[in-house]
């Protein structure tokens, strides 16, 4: 196979070929990526979003919590944010300003600190604050879309915009904004508080987390978007998968938790094509239990691996 990086624009960062991400990922899984790159900073990335080869496919990954990587890798750029150029959280006056790579708990324990409330909710959403843009991340009550003032992001000809948080359109789980625009950052309006106290809602949050949660696994996260309140089984979507009878359910070496069946974890040799046939036997078990088909969280890339492809439940179920 040619050389994809021959085809790609000069850059100030780092290029990677065939590079292995599937440890970046929190499922350790996955084939690798045919260019993996490093941008020195948001106008280094800018130039290259500019400049690349329309046809060739990009993905931004943060820290790979909600992410599953298929075995026959991703066939085009990979782009991992990080230092202090993507990452750095300021404080202005009530306002926090997070880069796309910083960790949502950092974000939440650096709010607490400066005694700013309304962002703590975010310690217990394992990921970045550009994914959290991108999917409307929440938790515990909170979602990104309630404190938002506005975000800064690169649209596919490589040009910075400073958006509203009304111009994103989020929603349960949503944004609006096309998947070929690139965040860069966001700022946050928050309330006064306590900082000792918010810090002790924070340390409570991670607590309850770690105890309800197998966070200590090999797992994406949260796997499926909560069904509407009016479901048969409320709004919970591992109630649902409970109700199924999916609780501790195994394909190869990917299993639903036992601990929370909203979540799936590799047991220590699971391919991608493992968790992802899991995923797709729960959605269909459920459906066939009462009729709510649930809707993937966690966000699937790449090729299968050859011979491998996964059927959905729609396909199924003849949906």
């Amino acid at each position: 196979m040619a050389s994809l990086v021959d085809r790609l624009p000069t850059v100030r960062g780092s290029y990677r070929e065939s590079h292995d991400i599937a440890p970046l990922t929190w499922f350790r899984v996955g084939g690798p990526a045919r260019v993996f790159y490093r941008p020195a900073d948001p106008d280094d990335l800018a130039d290259f979003i500019a400049q690349k080869p329309a046809e060739v496919p990009v993905y931004v990954l943060g820290v790979g919590s909600n992410t599953l990587l298929r075995d026959g890798g991703f066939p085009g750029v990979v782009i991992r944010l990080g230092g202090k150029e993507f990452g750095r959280v300021t404080i202005d006056g009530q306002r926090v300003v997070a880069g796309a790579a910083a960790l949502d708990a950092t974000v939440a324990k650096t709010a607490a600190r400066a005694g700013l409330k309304g962002l703590g909710f975010y310690v217990g959403v394992p990921g970045t604050i550009g994914g959290a843009l991108r999917m409307n991340a929440g938790a515990h009550g909170g979602d990104t879309r309630q404190h938002l003032v506005s975000a800064q992001a690169l649209s596919p000809e490589g040009v910075i915009h400073d958006l509203s948080a009304d111009e994103l359109g989020l929603s349960y789980r949503h944004c609006a904004l096309p998947a070929d625009w690139t965040f860069l950052s966001a700022t946050f309006e928050c309330e006064p508080g306590d900082a000792a106290a918010l810090q002790d809602e924070l340390a409570h949050v991670q607590e309850t987390r770690e105890a309800t949660q197998p966070i200590r696994e090999k797992t994406g996260g949260s796997t499926f978007k909560n069904p509407p309140a009016d479901a048969p089984h409320g709004a919970s979507a591992w109630k649902h998968v409970d109700a199924a009878g999916c609780r501790g359910l195994r394909i190869g070496g990917a299993q639903v938790s036992e601990k929370h069946c909203n979540f799936l974890i590799n047991t220590g040799e699971a391919t991608a094509t493992d968790i992802e046939t899991l995923g797709e036997t729960v959605r269909t078990r459920v459906y066939e239990n009462s009729g709510v088909l649930l809707h993937w969280e966690i966000r699937r890339l790449g090729d299968f691996a050859a011979g491998q492809p996964v059927q959905t439940a729609e396909e199924v179920l003849g949906l």
